[in-house]
């Protein structure tokens, strides 16, 4: 057991649980929200070691927006933007994210990105 925690952010479900499923099977300690919770209080909350955060948060929510109020109290904290589409990995807001991870049925790349921004939190 790592006994690290990852808050998942993510308006579908199925994602959430998915994703729940898979990295608590890595060992993680695993927060799931809709993104419909106020993200700084949730945050101050849970005290995750991660986050992975989807950009698009269903109509009047964004990712990128809760990215800014995230890196505004936080400039540490790892952040993994997990997205369907490929094309947000250029937005300038996305740039203050650790790591960009285009959705797939494949968490391979989602695992190791987590491992990565984890390791970089203990070095840092």
């Amino acid at each position: 057991m790592s006994g690290k925690k990852v808050l998942v952010v993510d308006d579908e479900k199925h994602i959430r649980m998915l994703y729940q499923e898979e990295l608590e099977g890595e060992g993680y300690e695993v927060v799931t929200s809709d993104g419909e919770e106020d993200i700084l209080n949730l945050l101050q909350r849970e005290n995750p070691d991660v986050v992975v955060l989807d950009i698009k948060l269903g109509p009047n929510r964004s990712g990128l927006d809760l990215l800014q109020e995230i890196r505004g109290k936080d400039q540490v904290l790892p952040v993994i933007l997990s997205t369907a589409y490929d094309s947000f990995q250029h937005d300038l807001k996305s740039i203050a994210a650790d790591y960009y991870v285009v959705k797939s049925v494949d968490l391979g790349e989602l695992k190791s990105k987590v491992s990565l921004a984890l390791q970089k939190k203990k070095a840092s």
